[in-house]
């Protein structure tokens, strides 16, 4: 019976052991060989002391070392917190210190560069380091190697209700909130997103995406139920995925908007297209262009536009079947979730009218680590249940969407990123779409910042096309023509490059300082 994270590995492992699991550079291993890798490094981190429900940290780039001790964390009993490897030294600090980690796992290069950082983590006790050794007098410091020496590995008591790890994400306010994440959260989603995509043992999945990103994450748990093979990237360039889609025939594709803008623009020899399934896009809105360019590079495979939230992992897709007639649309509730449209008092939104999208069922997670404040606003019960049951929470997400008459939904904004200008609210979306399509610029983020007379006037910050020069006035005056006067933005500022998030997003946060600054 499939209860907990690591069973994925261990149903895989006994019932495909030979078929390749993941794949690093030059090195691939098995299901049978990566099974075992986890035991031994379960066995090891119980060694080490490691609790039900201890915290591991792992603070590493993509490589099979990485993975192992994820899933050994989940078969020892403990909670992991993934680490993404671009964060500075002190937001790595802030997480493992918020989160009580009681194990890192990390490079010795990694520990050398968090220095002092670490000094404000009081409960850290172990460091095993990767690919190489560490001196430490602070902490128990033992190697990778020293710490899968055993492969008997004890049956762990967790159940699916219990913590299997802690997302951390930035939000849009404020420091980094942990959403904690069950083992049931972790095996619905992975039964639910293979199953729309479809996927079997002969796809071969590209991980692009950070796996401290709920949907770089996604990558490996609805490979593994399907005993897929993972193709292990630390993204450099675009043309590095292109490469590699050839290299090793990859059949699926995930990636947030920016890096499909990037992708676009790159040179796909047919090699690199011909084995494509499907390819997805999750973390916002993928503009019109990028998307019918996607389609005409890869012909042979089906779009799959989701939505989802790291408190509820992933929420809709839109069915490929329906791309043509609804490119602008979310889709429908993903298997085993129910999606509602809210107004502020819970009850239902008629058809066509904007409301708070929450999602309830398997896939809400338990709430953010240590913060009731947050919790109790963002997880709540829906009204409307009868009855002397206990309330279930849902996920209220903060967005703002409309249903159709064919219960398809469509993303108007984000609460806390709507533009309010002139009396009007103005979804960044929709300015950015219009900007998308004029073909002038790559990329395009419109933000709402303070205004005397209009209470918020519209700032749209852009980058070009490669090398080529780009007239603020000339995006401005062709934006006139498909926006109306209140839509239109009052600034358009040019940059060669939009700073993007940890998770490949563009950084509305650090761009709304530079424009206000």
């Amino acid at each position: 019976m499939r209860t907990r994270l690591h069973d994925l590995l261990a149903e895989a492992a006994g019932r495909s052991g030979d078929a390749p699991a993941l794949t690093f550079r030059d090195d691939t291993v098995s299901y049978a060989q990566l099974w075992r890798e986890v035991q031994a490094a379960a066995a090891g981190l119980l060694a080490l002391g490691l609790a039900r429900d201890d915290r591991v940290a792992v603070y590493l780039d993509k490589r099979i070392e990485t993975v192992a001790a994820v899933f050994a964390t989940s078969a020892a009993g403990g909670a992991f917190v993934p680490v993404n490897p671009v964060l500075r030294p002190r937001q790595v600090g802030y997480i493992l210190a918020d989160c009580d980690v009681r194990i890192l796992v990390t490079t010795p290069e990694r520990l050398r560069v968090l220095g002092d950082e670490l000094a404000e983590v009081k409960s850290l006790e172990h460091v095993v380091v990767v690919g190489g050794t560490a001196d430490d007098a602070r902490w128990s410091v033992t190697t990778w190697t020293d710490l899968t020496v055993d492969p008997a590995m004890p049956e762990s008591s967790a159940i699916d209700l219990d913590m299997a790890a802690i997302l951390y994400t930035s939000g849009s306010t404020g420091t980094p909130k942990g959403v904690v994440l069950s083992h049931r959260n972790l095996l619905a989603g992975a039964e639910s997103v293979s199953h729309y995509l479809q996927m079997t043992a002969d796809d071969v999945v590209l991980a692009a995406l950070p796996l401290s990103f709920d949907a770089g994450f996604s990558q490996l748990t609805t490979s593994f139920v399907t005993g897929a093979h993972v193709v292990l990237v630390n993204y450099l360039l675009p043309r590095d995925v292109v490469r590699l889609c050839a290299e090793h025939g990859v059949t699926g594709l995930t990636c947030v908007p920016p890096l499909w803008i990037q992708l676009v623009e790159q040179q796909w020899p047919e090699e690199a297209t011909r084995h494509l399934r499907y390819f997805a896009n999750t973390g916002g809105r993928m503009p019109r262009t990028t998307l019918d360019r996607l389609r005409s590079i890869f012909p042979g495979a089906k779009p799959y536009l989701m939505y989802g939230l790291t408190e509820a992992f992933r929420s809709t897709y839109l069915d490929p079947a329906e791309v043509d007639r609804r490119p602008d649309s979310i889709g429908k509730a993903i298997p085993n979730a129910e999606i509602l449209v809210v107004r502020p008092d819970g009850s239902r939104c008629d058809t066509g009218e904007e409301g708070e999208l929450v999602h309830r069922g398997a896939l809400v997670a338990r709430g953010y680590w240590n913060d009731p404040e947050r919790t109790a606003e963002r997880f709540r019960p829906v009204p409307g249940a009868e009855g002397a049951l206990l309330p279930e929470p849902a996920v209220w997400s903060g967005d703002s969407v409309v249903r159709d008459e064919d219960g398809f939904l469509y993303f108007v904004g984000r609460s806390d990123e709507m533009i309010k200008t002139s009396g009007y609210r103005v979804s960044p979306t929709e300015v950015e779409e219009v900007a998308y399509g004029t073909g002038l610029v790559r990329d395009a983020v419109a933000l709402g910042v303070p205004d005397p007379q209009l209470g918020q006037r519209i700032v749209l910050v852009v980058s070009p096309h490669g090398d080529a020069e780009l007239d603020p006035t000339a995006v401005r005056a062709a934006l006139k023509k498909e926006l109306p006067l209140y839509m239109l933005p009052k600034d358009v500022l040019v940059r060669p490059e939009l700073p993007r998030s940890p998770n490949g997003k563009f950084d509305r946060n650090l761009l709304r300082q530079e424009v206000t600054a």
